[in-house]
């Protein structure tokens, strides 16, 4: 192999349980993960203080417009490099995505491979859980030491708003409204009753909670039943209707994850032994048409497809080659329309899942994949010459990073395909016209109803409107409307659009 092939050497991982009033600081938890990384890799404590690049995963809070509530350093990269003793001359800082780890590992490799960096680290974290106790219950937060006012530093990834603020304004721009959208088209699109899909919803899954029961880092260890995981109680309440609160993903956690990834001659000179290497032997990264009404339709990803299409090809394997398989799992739809443009079936004996997912093994904001890829290397380490296969998902379903793992070496050049080749093909498809304030008769594309910790919130329609525009709009708010759009299938069912009193939203009111 070409000395400046990309390998990842070690991973960590960590997991806060503790008390929230002794959590650690955003930076701590980064640190933890290094560290781990490098014992996991076999390196001496206090090796990173020579990497050369630095990639720290966009924290939650750094979100377009989410404030500073929590109080943390303005450049986590450079704290966290002070903590180390490094000085990298490439440190970056990833936007918002769940796409966000494999990419940068789709980078780190890129750059390795170019000669343009040798040793790096990966990493991220995400301290909801704890910060949110913290700020309801008053602790403040003068025992985190990593508050630094610094110059902003270089970001990674796409800036923009995974939403219109057409569509935010009628409730689109959270993932727990607008993920249901997809799920509820995909059922309309299968002709399948809601009884029986909301089963097929429980048994897609029950097999993540048993992964997730057997993993020591996961959020929540507790294997239920399909019948648990759709039954909606006190406990399980509905969130965005068909999803009850188990098949939701929980960001309200403590956790991080991070990947050293070094070039070939790097590792051996570092002494890492042969059989701790893992190597990234295929990528690509692709976002769908940006906003959601943009897209063609509502039960399909074609950058999830031409992304796994890619990231095989480089690695010159099929489908039938991998061994081991996480999928982006943030809820259900996710999966089903990942395996779905893959070609997996969703009882694929191999299993969909190495960590147990984001809703049980805990979707730690847009680090959730550096979880997935610390597993999969240990799970390729204990299965000598498999395959893994990775998937990275941000916004919503928009971003799509795909990695291909194993231990063996690689057959030539490490050569990753320029993105705008698969971008290109995505931004030239065809879809819908979009109208802001439709006027008359419309149907339903598909729906939602959101609920809150009391009942009944609102109701979510996307349609189109007689000229086959297509429009967001709100529904009533009435109780009568919006169980009746839970009982019965709404996708294809008529109504009026038209303005609200105020003039602010569209409002569709079903026939």
């Amino acid at each position: 192999m070409d000395a400046r092939t990309p390998v990842l050497i070690g991973a960590g991982q960590f997991t806060y349980r503790g008390e929230p009033g002794a959590s650690p600081s955003p930076t701590a938890l980064l640190k933890i993960a290094a560290e781990r990384a490098v014992e996991d890799a076999g390196l001496p404590a206090g090796a990173l203080s020579g990497i050369d690049t630095l990639a720290v995963v966009g924290f939650t809070i750094d979100a377009p417009g989410g404030g500073r509530m929590v109080p943390h350093s303005t450049n986590p990269p450079a704290t966290l490099a002070k903590r180390l003793g490094a000085s990298p001359s490439h440190a970056v800082y990833s936007h918002m995505g769940g796409n966000s780890p494999q990419q940068m590992i789709n980078v780190v490799a890129e750059r390795i491979a170019k000669g343009q960096t040798e040793f790096a680290l990966v990493v991220g974290c995400e301290f909801l859980g704890s910060a949110t106790k913290r700020l309801q219950r008053g602790l403040g937060f003068d025992d985190w030491d990593d508050v630094e006012d610094l110059p902003a530093p270089e970001r990674i990834g796409d800036p923009r708003n995974g939403v219109t603020p057409y569509e935010a304004k009628h409730g689109l721009g959270r993932p727990i409204n607008c993920y249901p959208l997809f799920e509820n088209a995909l059922r309309a699109r299968d002709s399948r009753s809601i009884p029986d899909h909301q089963k097929r919803l429980g048994e897609l899954f029950a097999p993540f909670t048993q992964v997730a029961a057997k993993n020591p880092e996961a959020w929540f260890p507790v294997e239920r039943s399909a019948e648990e995981l759709v039954t909606v109680t006190d406990r399980n309440r509905m969130v965005g209707f068909p999803y009850p609160k188990y098949l939701n993903a929980i960001m309200e956690v403590d956790q991080s994850a991070g990947v050293i990834v070094t070039s070939l001659a790097k590792a051996r000179a570092l002494g890492v032994a042969e059989d701790r290497m893992v190597y990234l032997h295929g990528c690509a990264d692709a976002y769908d048409l940006w906003y959601p009404l943009d897209r063609q339709d509502f039960h399909s990803s074609p950058a999830m497809r031409l992304t796994g299409e890619r990231a095989l090809a480089m690695a010159d394997i099929g489908l039938d080659d991998i061994g081991h398989i996480d999928l982006y799992s943030c809820f259900p739809v996710a999966v089903e329309v990942g395996a779905e443009e893959l070609g997996l079936a969703l009882n694929d004996p191999r299993g969909l899942t190495v960590t147990g997912g984001l809703p049980y093994m805990g979707g730690p904001g847009n680090n959730y994949a550096m979880h997935s890829i610390a597993v999969m290397m240990q799970r390729l380490r204990d299965d000598p010459g498999s395959y893994g296969l990775v998937t990275a998902n941000g916004w919503y379903l928009t971003k799509q990073s795909t990695g291909v793992y194993s231990t063996r070496p690689l057959k030539g050049p490490f050569e990753r395909q320029d993105p705008k080749v698969i971008q290109d093909q995505i931004d030239a498809l065809p879809h819908p016209v979009v109208i802001e304030a439709p006027q008359g008769a419309a149907t339903i594309e598909t729906y939602t109803v959101v609920h809150g910790r009391e009942g009944y919130m609102m109701g979510i329609v996307v349609g189109r409107d007689s000229e086959g525009r297509r429009f967001v709009a709100n529904t009533p708010t009435d109780a009568a409307t919006l169980s009746n759009l839970e009982a019965t299938e709404a996708v294809g069912r008529k109504g009026t659009v038209g303005r609200s009193e105020d003039g602010a939203r569209n409002i569709f009111i079903p026939d």
